[in-house]
């Protein structure tokens, strides 16, 4: 028994992964070619993918935002646990990125229920906005420049219905969310916005340690 989450060891981590983990070829496929890029350490991690499939699965979503791509990883997990007529909206700005997404989207045959758009994600939700979809959305995923993480929030409650959940990623900011030494245009991003959720009683919250940390907020 514990009062506190436990600090996972390697050893740990790999037993969480071995006993819990049902990853698909594909998407294994997709996680060891993200890993050989620099910039691999932008993917989230297996298991939120598989947990926020779950997520997705319990309330029921078909339509679904994501704000922040990267190579696919997270919007191929949605999509597995999406209906046949389900949707997501993903927004990136990067063809780079986007285009190893769509070869993996592809493979797996849930392109048709990704509509990528490649632009400003503000500009995007604003669209959306305009189009009148407010209120239409279930489930939101947010994972992209840390310094419009509030615009993004804002957007996404606005376009999801009552009951609707949005998750937040890095929220704990790889530990240096509590380091005062650490002052960059991110991590005050993130630390306002964490201090926001926590007042903003518009939402259910809970701020869950899985991997770099994730907020879901449920829109009341």
């Amino acid at each position: 028994m514990s009062n506190q989450t436990l600090n996972l060891t390697d050893t740990v981590y790999k037993y969480l992964l071995n006993v819990s983990l049902r990853e698909s070829e594909i998407m294994a496929d997709l996680r060891r070619e993200t890993a050989t890029r620099s910039d691999a350490n932008m993917q989230i991690s297996p298991e939120q993918g598989q947990f926020m499939a779950m997520l997705v699965k319990l309330i029921g979503a078909k339509r679904t935002l994501e704000v922040g791509v990267f190579t696919g990883y997270s919007a191929l997990a949605v999509a597995h646990a999406l209906p046949d007529d389900g949707e997501i909206i993903a927004c990136d700005v990067s063809e780079e990125f986007t285009a190893i997404a769509r070869r993996y989207w592809a493979t797996a045959g849930v392109a048709d229920k990704i509509d990528l758009r490649l632009a400003p994600a503000l500009e995007t939700l604003e669209q959306l906005i305009s189009d009148r979809q407010e209120n239409s959305f279930d489930f939101a995923f947010i994972d992209a420049d840390k310094t419009n993480y509030d615009g993004y929030y804002e957007y996404a409650l606005r376009l999801l219905r009552t009951g609707g959940l949005i998750a937040i990623d890095n929220v704990l900011w790889d530990g240096k969310i509590v380091d005062p030494s650490i002052t960059d245009d991110d991590t005050e991003a993130i630390r306002r916005l964490n201090r926001k959720l926590h007042g903003d009683d518009r939402v259910d919250i809970s701020m869950v340690p899985i991997a770099d940390g994730l907020t879901l907020a449920r829109k009341r």
